[in-house]
């Protein structure tokens, strides 16, 4: 039986970047507990704020952290307050100084783990599934998206035995490495236990460079390769010399 891969990984180094952006030596496995935990952090700590992607990089001194996010007034907070509050906690996990830079998504329905976690809290509010999984498609496909397939597994409804469904809209061509497809999966927690969202969407396909940073295409239906938003300096660039 077929299985399916990582559409972000599967195209790490050729129109994806990586989210992790440093250099390590002996104490790798260390940076990588360690920016896993500012991660799991960052969404706890803002569960309400719409965070998608937390990208780091590293200097000898300096951790830069950027945050995607469809809510950016959350974080910042009145006169800054709430982002310098998240500044300070993260000092504390890191032993280093913290920079935070906020980048906001301007089309959620276009992002991949957004939309899971919409389905996800709309069923642990008691929504049926199949409700908030079709809202959730045809709210994506009303912003271009060339295609969106959704897979929810568990035991849909209370039923006695796990089960999938897939609900899918256009196309999906997963071995198509020039395809950009954002991917994403969520767990849903209800009184019956943890549902799994996998929610896949293709934005357009990429044609010629581009620049391996994760924000660069970021929410857009575009074809082309060209960027959205501000890019996460030469993270990109570090990518491309260590692959």
């Amino acid at each position: 039986m077929g299985q399916k891969t990582n559409p972000i990984g599967n195209r790490l180094g050729i129109i994806r970047g990586w989210e992790s952006n440093w250099y390590g030596g002996n104490d790798y496995g260390d940076k990588l507990a360690e920016d896993d935990k500012i991660r799991k952090y960052i969404h706890a700590r803002l569960s309400k704020a719409s965070v998608s992607r937390v990208i780091i990089e590293r200097t000898l001194k300096l951790v830069t952290v950027t945050i995607t996010t469809a809510r950016p007034g959350i974080i910042i907070g009145k006169g800054g307050q709430e982002v310098d509050k998240l500044k300070e906690e993260l000092k504390k996990i890191t032993d280093k100084e913290v920079q935070i830079n906020i980048h906001e998504i301007k089309r959620p329905e276009l992002d991949a783990y957004l939309v899971a976690a919409s389905i996800a809290r709309q069923i642990e509010s008691r929504i049926s599934y199949r409700r908030a999984i079709k809202m959730g498609i045809a709210a994506t496909m009303r912003m271009n998206a060339e295609g969106i397939k959704v897979m929810i597994s568990g035991r849909l409804n209370g039923a006695e035995m796990a089960r999938s469904e897939s609900f899918k809209e256009g196309r999906i061509p997963l071995s198509t490495f020039r395809a950009d497809i954002d991917y994403a999966l969520v767990e849903a927690h209800t009184s019956y236990g943890r549902l799994g969202v996998k929610v896949w969407i293709m934005k357009g396909e990429v044609y010629g460079k581009r620049e391996l940073s994760p924000l660069v295409g970021l929410s857009t239906g575009k074809k082309s390769g060209g960027k959205a938003g501000a890019p996460a300096g030469r993270g990109g660039n570090k990518a491309r010399r260590r692959k």
